[in-house]
């Protein structure tokens, strides 16, 4: 009985780990490599605030998608678990509430990172500028979340 519940446990972990992202951003400028070593590829530096979802994590190493699908390896030590987003589309409006009717708090557009607050559920982010402005934007209009 308690292999039984085990095993179905595990197979539960597994389920929600499938369907869950695991989103990251980039804590100061790093280098992405094609392989999880210092000595492979150089492919490019990632600025800071970049959201990457995580694929693999090793002990230094985490193996990332981008917003693009491309994955690539960094050093986990450029990585913070505090979450921003990138806007994706050419301009967004961030609300004050998550209503397209509420009032306007600022205007971002493309390749803007934003700190991500969190998920209405409702198809809405709550996130912050660097400035401090709070208010919410459509999920659609970012990556990350």
């Amino acid at each position: 009985m308690a292999r039984r519940l085990a095993t179905v446990l595990l197979l539960l972990g597994v389920v929600h780990a499938a369907h869950a992202f695991d989103f990251v951003s980039v804590a100061e400028p790093a280098i992405l490599y094609d392989a999880n070593s210092l000595k492979a590829k150089k492919l490019f530096v990632a600025t800071r605030y970049l959201p990457l979802e995580q694929v693999v994590v090793l002990d230094n190493w985490v193996k990332v998608r981008d917003n693009s699908g491309k994955l690539f390896w960094i050093e986990k030590r450029h990585l913070s678990s505090k979450r921003y987003v990138m806007v994706t589309v050419p301009t967004t409006t961030v609300y004050r509430n998550p209503d397209n009717n509420s009032d306007v708090v600022f205007k971002a557009t493309q390749q803007l990172g934003l700190e991500w607050l969190g998920n209405t559920g409702t198809g809405w982010v709550k996130v912050r500028h660097a400035d401090g402005s709070t208010g919410y934007l459509k999920s659609g209009d970012v990556w990350g979340d």
